[in-house]
């Protein structure tokens, strides 16, 4: 099941990338085990196939160094796609930091709380002796 969040984080990432400038698979490669992501190409090349099919992705045939590479543009669709995640993937860590936070301050709190009743208990324990 996690892999399959986070072959939608990739995809979200591979829409931004295009969006800045062609790509290609390998370097897609490098710049997801960057950010912690380890995909073998048996994996990130399906992925592209599937954006380009459903009309996120533009293929570019460039011929590098005498053999062609596939590069992948974003297209309308694509960028709208992005965008629509954006707003989205903003709510969503909004209120999933903003839980996370306030369970932190929570137990900050808590804590706290027993430090202070830790102290006056000592200093009680040492009136009364």
């Amino acid at each position: 099941m996690l892999r399959e969040f986070f072959l939608g984080f990739i995809k979200i990432h591979i829409l931004h990338h295009a969006g800045e400038e062609p790509v290609y698979g390998l370097a897609l490669i490098g710049e997801l085990r960057r950010h912690g992501y380890e995909l073998s190409p048996g994996t990130l090349y399906p992925v592209l196939h599937q954006l380009e099919t459903a009309g996120y992705l533009r293929r570019l045939n460039r011929v590098v160094g005498g053999k062609v590479r596939k590069y992948y543009v974003l297209t309308r669709r694509g960028g709208q796609a992005l965008s629509d995640a954006r707003g989205k993937i903003g709510e969503l860590v909004g209120e999933v930091l903003e839980t996370d936070n306030a369970r932190k301050g929570i137990k900050a709190r808590k804590a706290s709380v027993r430090a202070t009743r830790a102290r006056s208990r000592r200093k009680r324990g040492t009136r009364e002796r």
